[in-house]
């Protein structure tokens, strides 16, 4: 079977040659229509992109340019007007002129001002020729001084120092008004250099002066603080000083002391506050006058003389402000007894339970009362329903309180009953050293 060869038609032969042919030869699978999409785009874009560059590039720089100068026009676009002048930003230009104008004449209304008060400044008062004079304040002359000195900067400063010089002769209590000082003394106070104390008589009084501090040209008056000038006690004749009789101090020519006179100063004073009728009214401190503290006799004779420590009436001061700040009111303190000249100590009055050495002849003794309500005694201090020697205990007690504070103001204080013409009341003074007591219904 292998040897025999089997010839077929000739017809057969050529075709089945063909499709075998065709079998070993490669051909491609049918298209699908993706292919076919995908073919036909490459072409068209392979075209498109070999004529793009030179096609489209103007057509971009244009779109591009138009887009830029969009966002420019929406960048420098202003927002639109608001509905009502609430929401409107700023004023409006009519509104702005007038606050131009009105500045303007402020500014300039100021400027002449100035230009005025320096120009009056340098020129000084016009009173003759029947001239107006011009009243220019220490204020006035102060900044204007300061607009026309070298050394302005420091004018201010300086005057303020000033000041604050003299708030030790106010006390600790920060109440005393009045400065006392002898013919040719200077008042103690450390001053700033370039500052000096200027001191005007006050009107109508004697022996007053209204207190100032000038520097360079700035003139500062220091307010609630007035001098008096003392009379010396040389000007004594025969025990008097004009008509007013005064008498002489146990102390007086004695040049070795003992007992209680060795423990304080019972020196005489080196000076009296001469009272006017006008100045009688001046004010010690907050709460003390001239006349609280005369003595109780010569009622007609003018002028009186008094002697009237100012420690003592700072630590009457304090004592008051101790009794406030403990709820107890005390605006109206009453002087039963302050200054007594040494005949009135001696004779004059009731002088039952009076000291030979009393301090009250001295000026740093007073005795007190609280009356509040203005029945001429004692208030209910301590609040029991009475009016007794335990209300004046209440006040030894704000002493004792102020001496442990301020022990420089260390002295005696004696609480008394009632007694003939007066109710329960205190002793106070500032004698230098402590000591405490109990008095009877006639001491004081």
């Amino acid at each position: 079977m292998d040897g025999v060869r089997h010839d077929r038609p000739a017809g057969h032969g050529s075709r089945n040659d063909g499709s075998r042919r065709a079998a070993n030869s490669p051909v491609a699978a049918p298209e699908t229509e993706e292919e076919t999409r995908v073919k036909h785009h490459g072409s068209s874009s392979a075209s498109a992109a070999a004529t793009a560059p030179e096609e489209d590039l103007p057509h971009r720089l244009a779109h591009a340019a138009g887009e830029l100068a969009e966002l420019v026009e929406r960048a420098l676009q202003l927002p639109e007007p608001a509905d009502s002048w609430w929401h409107r930003p700023g004023v409006s230009p009519r509104a702005e002129r007038w606050l131009e104008v009105v500045s303007s004449l402020v500014l300039g209304t100021l400027a002449v001002a100035w230009i005025w008060s320096i120009a009056m400044e340098r020129t000084g008062r016009f009173a003759q020729g029947g001239e107006v004079e011009l009243d220019v304040t220490p204020t006035t002359r102060a900044v204007t001084a300061a607009l026309t000195r070298a050394d302005a900067p420091s004018t201010a400063y300086l005057t303020d120092a000033a000041l604050a010089a003299f708030a030790p002769l106010r006390g600790a209590s920060g109440k005393v008004r009045l400065v006392q000082q002898v013919p040719g003394e200077s008042l103690p106070a450390a001053l700033p250099p370039g500052a000096s104390v200027t001191l005007t008589p006050a009107d109508s009084t004697r022996g007053l002066a209204r207190l100032a501090v000038r520097v360079g040209t700035a003139l500062r008056p220091v307010a609630d603080l007035d001098v008096v000038t003392l009379t010396p006690l040389s000007a004594r004749r025969g025990g008097r000083i004009g008509r007013y009789f005064i008498g002489r101090w146990p102390t007086e020519g004695r040049t070795r002391l003992a007992g209680a006179a060795a423990r304080g100063d019972y020196s005489p004073p080196r000076g009296l506050i001469e009272v006017t009728r006008e100045n009688q009214d001046t004010r010690l401190s907050e709460h003390f006058r001239l006349r609280d503290f005369l003595t109780h006799d010569q009622q007609n004779v003018w002028p009186k003389y008094l002697v009237v420590q100012p420690k003592l009436i700072d630590k009457l001061e304090l004592v008051l402000l101790d009794l406030e700040a403990r709820g107890i009111p005390s605006r109206g303190v009453y002087v039963m007894s302050g200054f007594r000249t040494p005949q009135y100590n001696t004779g004059g009055g009731n002088t039952a339970g009076r000291a030979g050495l009393s301090r009250h002849m001295y000026g740093d003794a007073a005795d007190v009362w609280i009356d509040n309500d203005g029945d001429g005694r004692m208030d209910d201090l301590n609040r029991d329903g009475r009016v007794d020697m335990r209300d004046s205990q209440v006040l030894a007690a704000a002493v004792e309180r102020v001496e442990r504070a301020h022990p420089e103001l260390v002295g005696g204080v004696g609480v008394y009953p009632t007694g003939p013409g007066h109710g329960p009341f205190a002793h106070i003074d500032t004698r230098g050293y402590r000591a405490r007591w109990t008095g009877g219904p006639g001491g004081g």
